[in-house]
């Protein structure tokens, strides 16, 4: 129970690994507010959890919809603890040749600037509290080329590097502000913005779990709670020496 008492948000928490770590968090005795634009999803998680989650509508491409998330997990439970900014998807995939600016825009609001304003609106709710955690998705994209789409690696690199610098700009409140980097999970990123029936998408992320299986030194798929527990350890007093760096969890892909 390494976080009864404490307050925790968690966004893209209806599936993957954002679900994994709200039941996670809540499992070890976290109030989890779990946002995500799934609104069945997150209901679902809500009202199985007697009453250790609530779930909140939160459209991250909005800041203004990122501030009310986080006023209203403060208002309710007193302060944030713990927060985990992890809501994004692949992102325009045209090659920088063909890139329009909209689609650059686009993939930049989802995938980076989201991170930034969560960050920016849950700090105020967090100074001061004991082991306050801030907890960022990034991605092996962030460290080298091919292994995603270019906007999407960018704007991973630049959550990486955000993550440092706000963790300078947050320390003074006794903020820790650490990233994750994930390999390739089994979960719906990979295919959630083909047009295809779901079944498909089905036996595609089958493909694809196979596929990273032998892609990497350990031999089998990354699952979402590979992530979940890295996120908590992150999230904990366990890792109370360590700000501004991230953890590297891909199975040796990068190796």
């Amino acid at each position: 129970m390494r976080f009864a008492g404490k307050v925790a948000v968690v966004t893209g928490a209806a599936s993957g690994i954002g679900k994994a770590t709200v039941l996670k968090l809540a499992g070890e005795g976290a109030h989890v507010f779990a946002a995500d634009i799934d609104e069945a999803g997150g209901k679902a998680l809500a009202e199985a959890s007697n009453g250790k989650i609530d779930f909140v509508r939160c459209v991250v491409t909005r800041p203004a919809d990122i501030e009310a998330l986080m006023d209203a997990a403060a208002a309710k439970a007193g302060g944030i603890d713990i927060v985990f900014n992890n809501a994004a998807a692949g992102g325009d995939r045209a090659p920088i040749d063909e890139i329009t600016p909209e689609g650059w825009d686009r993939t930049m609001d989802l995938v980076l600037k989201s991170v930034a304003m969560g960050i920016r609106y849950a700090a105020p709710h967090m100074k001061g509290r004991k082991g306050a955690s801030i907890v960022n998705t990034a991605s092996v994209a962030a460290l080298g080329a091919g292994y995603s789409p270019i906007a999407y690696a960018v704007a991973k690199a630049g959550v990486l590097h955000l993550s440092k610098v706000a963790a300078t700009d947050l320390a003074q409140y006794g903020i820790r502000v650490n990233a994750i980097c994930p390999g390739f999970i089994n979960t719906n990123i990979f295919t959630a913005s083909l047009e295809v029936p779901g079944e498909l998408k089905t036996q595609a992320n089958a493909v694809i779990a196979e596929m990273s299986a032998n892609a990497q030194p350990v031999a089998r798929g990354g699952q979402p709670e590979d992530i979940a527990n890295a996120v908590a350890y992150l999230a904990s007093e366990e890792s109370s020496f360590m700000t501004g760096t991230h953890l590297l969890v891909d199975g040796g892909l990068t190796v």
